[in-house]
């Protein structure tokens, strides 16, 4: 049925798309030589009231095809730079049309720049200009919503703005930065109603001195341009409501926006209890500030941070989420060679989280009907306390030189109160976790650029991090944790014999950890070009990775009467010193010939690592000479195939060293290894991207493949729900397949798209001393079919599939997740707008159907026109339903997971818009 019913989806959208067709005007442009002429604009105006109706761009052959309405009289204009054509009146019927354009040359084009530039699309080298009216129906709120309607632009479900089937990584207003370092909170705050233009900057290059020297394919900048009443004045909204459900709802959003040539102003705020969290953990975490890893390197060493076991957030949603968010941006001209800018943001957000989930433990054998099944019932407190605050200088003096300097620190203090059952064979166990981390860090960065003459540019870069943490665990548990490790076993079968050492027996074990590990690392890497001509340059590299880490940890237990019980042991205890040095040089030879572009090169390291614990030193020197490769085809100016092959290092950083043990959670210790090598990826990708400005056709499509070798892996020891983890370089090599693609089309008014992602992984661990393997295939298949008329209602109409295939050593579970899903945007009678979305999920194994549940929102706005007031009613989870699922794999368990949302509640907001 459901197969059936996305088949429908996708015959609806094609059948939508066919009837925007309408009627066809097509020809060829060409100048007084008979040559095609490409990227020409060609337009189509109502005779009647000069609106325009169609756009398009022609091709490499100089041909245009544009749909206008039948039976009308239009004006055809075409538009380059520097040429001119005449303006053709056409009326056409029910029958397609064919006419053509000569172009001349033209000795006053100076006002060519201004029909350009109100086109709805207009390419210049690598920039991609939307003039925003041309694609926006008059019911879009914020940034996000007009993306979304842009050919070739995405707004994944995080909120980041994709480009190309890549994340974009800065966004900027009238050229400055907005928030630099993540774009989500771009595409949920910045107003709708100030956008004029948004510029698309592909193989986006910051600094001037290295365009076309480093490879930024990867690298999407997008500048938006304001409308002409947005620029020195305050612009913005504040928005406040409450609402009931089964307890009193509220929200308050004030945001507020300045712009000017010298200086800008964004601030945000988001205090509701409604579920919308406008800063995760995912977005503190996932939020660099801009700073750019160094590359080029060739070495994976990177600084990890201790999470515990925190919970997180499905889909942003919980039984009850409270947050508080805040954030101030400002950037300032001080002089021509000065520029300032920073930002802050706070985050406060409480979380109460039910859960019920059945985990499946692999164990020793490949007989799947043994495996320890785990049923626990959850209901978790949390609270996380986020701050980031960055300031950044750059320095101008002239063309030849630049300095760029940034300071950025990062804040976050978690607590999480878990009270649970864990229900197990004949065991049934109540147990209390409480969890607590400060995690403190500063990042500087500083860059400098000097160009000397046309062929000598150097580029000196460097970053310092220095991070703390200081997590702790405690669990309470009536059953004795980790038999055989914090006891003695004497019979397997009676704990009550067991020797208590060092725990002591008590009616339940509070046993609890302190950790703390502090970090220094110094990354520095000088680059020297030599540009030998137009096409080609060379690049010598030296560069740095400094790296000590402190680490130390300490179990102990609360007994019944209040005393501690320190467990003396080494093994319960770490003092950890670790430093890491990688000191390299490389070279790469960069050369264009015809349609491809070549980079290749190689680097040389050396390594060097001191592990001081347990009264012992052990040191490790060791060389590594590191390939990597660079080829781009460029087919046409929007079509490419790019190929990328490396090899890279990976080194642990302290966590893994640590030989005493260390809390996970309530059922997992780990154990570090002194005697870890580094392990080696081999790794290949190959994208191919094509934009067709012709048929607005957005296609990419990427391939990679990683196979590891000597990787680090865990050799657990499993009993019952308990196991211990310990890092070991396995022989048995790890391998990671997985390929993604996209089309999407836009028909007239309509959108289509289709997207795949496909995903293969084969791990290799040790499980009770014996090999096992667990191998993930995972399959999303989804199409979306979008309209976007002036008047009248506009509708989403999509179908999803994921497929989710397990096999934990011979413990086999497929899982399949339906969803069909429809939007609506309506704007009636005068000022009257609903948006309203819904989407079906249909979760099953192979058997039978483990959860079936919708979502359905709506909201109805009204504003009548011309004012600045505007009022909301808007109603959340109206089926009221009660819970959502997920499914989780891992190398030693799979689960299946089921989270009680927030009910069904009324929201009555008022905005008021400056």
């Amino acid at each position: 049925m459901h197969k059936k019913l996305g088949l429908l989806v996708f015959l609806i959208g094609i059948s939508l798309a066919s009837t925007a067709q309408k009627v066809q005007i097509t020809g060829f442009v060409k100048d007084s030589l008979g040559d095609p002429i490409a990227m020409a604009n060609v337009i189509a105006y109502k005779k009647l009231d000069n609106a325009m109706t169609s756009y398009g761009i022609t091709n490499d052959q100089g041909r245009y095809k544009i749909s206008v309405p039948n039976n009308e009289t239009y004006l055809l204009k075409v538009s380059f730079i520097g040429l001119t054509a005449e303006t053709k009146s056409i009326t056409v019927t029910t029958k397609d049309v064919i006419s053509d354009f000569e172009m001349k040359s033209k000795e006053n084009s100076l006002d060519e720049v201004e029909i350009v530039y109100e086109m709805p699309v207009v390419v210049k080298g690598d920039t991609l200009v939307y003039n925003t009216d041309s694609f926006v129906n008059g019911t879009e709120k914020k940034l996000g919503d007009v993306l979304e309607k842009l050919p070739g632009v995405e707004v994944n479900e995080n909120g980041e703005i994709e480009v190309e089937g890549k994340t974009v990584s800065k966004v900027m207003v009238e050229g400055k930065d907005f928030f630099d370092g993540d774009s989500k909170l771009a595409t949920e705050n910045i107003p709708a109603d100030a956008l004029d233009k948004v510029e698309v900057l592909r193989n986006y290059e910051d600094v001037g001195q290295m365009r076309g020297l480093r490879n930024s394919q990867d690298q999407i900048a997008i500048n938006i341009k304001l409308k002409e009443g947005k620029k020195n004045f305050w612009f913005g909204d504040i928005t406040a409501g409450s609402g009931v459900g089964e307890t009193e709802r509220y929200i308050i959003k004030p945001k507020l926006f300045y712009y000017s040539p010298k200086y800008s102003i964004n601030v945000l705020t988001d205090i509701n209890d409604i579920g919308e969290v406008p800063f995760t953990m995912r977005d503190y975490f996932n939020f660099t500030g801009g700073f750019r890893n160094l590359g080029r390197g060739g070495t994976s060493f990177n600084i990890s941070t201790d999470d515990l076991a925190f919970a997180t957030l499905q889909n942003n949603r919980a039984n009850e989420v409270d947050t508080k968010f805040g954030a101030a941006n400002f950037s300032l001209t001080a002089n021509k060679k000065l520029d300032l800018s920073g930002y802050g943001i706070a985050s406060d957000t409480r979380v109460d989280l039910i859960t019920n989930t059945q985990r499946v433990y692999i164990d020793d054998t490949t007989d799947p009907t043994d495996n320890t099944v785990e049923e626990t019932i959850d209901n978790t407190w949390q609270r996380s306390k986020l701050g980031l605050l960055k300031l950044s200088a750059s320095y101008r003096p002239n063309s030849s030189f630049r300095m760029d300097y940034d300071i950025f620190g990062k804040l976050s203090r978690q607590k999480e109160d878990g009270t649970f059952r864990s229900i197990r064979s004949t065991v049934s166990e109540d147990i209390n976790e409480k969890l607590e981390n400060t995690t403190f860090s500063i990042q500087q960065n500083m860059n400098a650029y000097y160009t000397l003459g046309t062929k000598h540019i150097f580029s000196l870069e460097a970053q310092h991090l220095s991070q703390n943490e200081d997590p702790f665990y405690n669990a309470i548990r009536s059953e004795i944790p980790f038999r055989g490790v914090f006891t003695q076993i004497n019979n397997p079968l009676l704990p009550d014999t067991d020797t208590f050492d060092p725990l002591e027996e008590s009616e339940n074990y509070s046993v609890n950890q302190q950790k703390e590990v502090k970090t220094n690392k110094l990354d520095a890497k000088l680059d020297y070009y030599y540009v030998l001509n137009k096409k080609s340059n060379l690049n010598f590299t030296f560069g740095s990775t400094l790296s000590n880490q402190n680490f130390e940890s300490n179990i102990f237990q609360i007994l019944d009467n209040g005393n501690q019980n320190n467990f003396e042991a080494n093994k319960f205890n770490n003092d950890v010193k670790y430093s890491f040095s990688d000191l390299y040089a490389g070279l790469h030879y960069k050369f264009i010939k015809g349609i491809f572009t070549f980079n290749p090169g190689v680097s040389v390291h050396n390594y060097g690592l001191k592990d001081q614990q347990l009264g012992t030193e052990i040191t490790q020197n060791e060389w590594q000479v590191l390939p990597d490769l660079f080829v781009l085809a460029q087919l046409r100016q929007s079509e490419s195939l790019r190929f990328n092959y490396s090899i890279t290092a990976e080194y642990t950083d302290v966590n893994r060293l640590a030989a005493g043990y260390v809390f996970n959670n309530y059922n997992s210790l780990f154990q570090g290894n002194r005697n870890l090598e580094n392990s080696l990826y081999d790794n290949y990708s190959l994208n191919y991207f094509n934009f067709n400005m012709f048929n607005y056709t957005n296609i990419f499509a990427q391939i990679s493949y990683s196979n590891r070798r000597n990787p680090i892996k865990n050799t657990s020891v499993i009993t019952g729900i308990n196991r211990v983890d310990t890092p070991i370089n396995s022989n048995m090599e790890d391998q990671i397949l997985s390929a993604n693609g996209n089309f999407a089309r836009t028909f007239g008014k309509i959108k289509g798209n289709l997207r795949a992602n496909i995903s293969w992984s084969s791990f290799n661990n040790i499980v009770n001393t014996l090999p096992s393997e667990s191998v993930s295939f995972t399959q999303v298949y989804s199409t979306e079919w979008s309209t976007n008329f002036k008047k009248g209602p506009n509708f989403d109409l999509g179908y999803s599939l994921t497929v989710n295939d397990y096999d934990n050593n011979g413990a086999k579970n497929t899982f399949y997740t339906n969803q069909p899903f429809a939007r609506l945007d309506w704007s009636f009678a005068k000022g009257f707008l609903i948006k309203s979305s819904y989407r079906y999920y249909d979760y099953r194994n192979t058997k039978t159907t483990l959860n079936e549940y919708s979502f359905w929102d709506a909201d109805l706005f009204y504003q009548k026109p011309n004012s600045k007031w505007e009022y909301k009613l808007s109603v959340t989870n109206i089926l009221d339903t009660k819970s959502i699922n997920q499914d989780n794999f891992n190398e030693l368990y799979n689960s299946t997971s089921s989270y009680v949302i927030q009910p069904r509640y009324w929201i009555l907001s008022i905005k008021y818009n400056l």
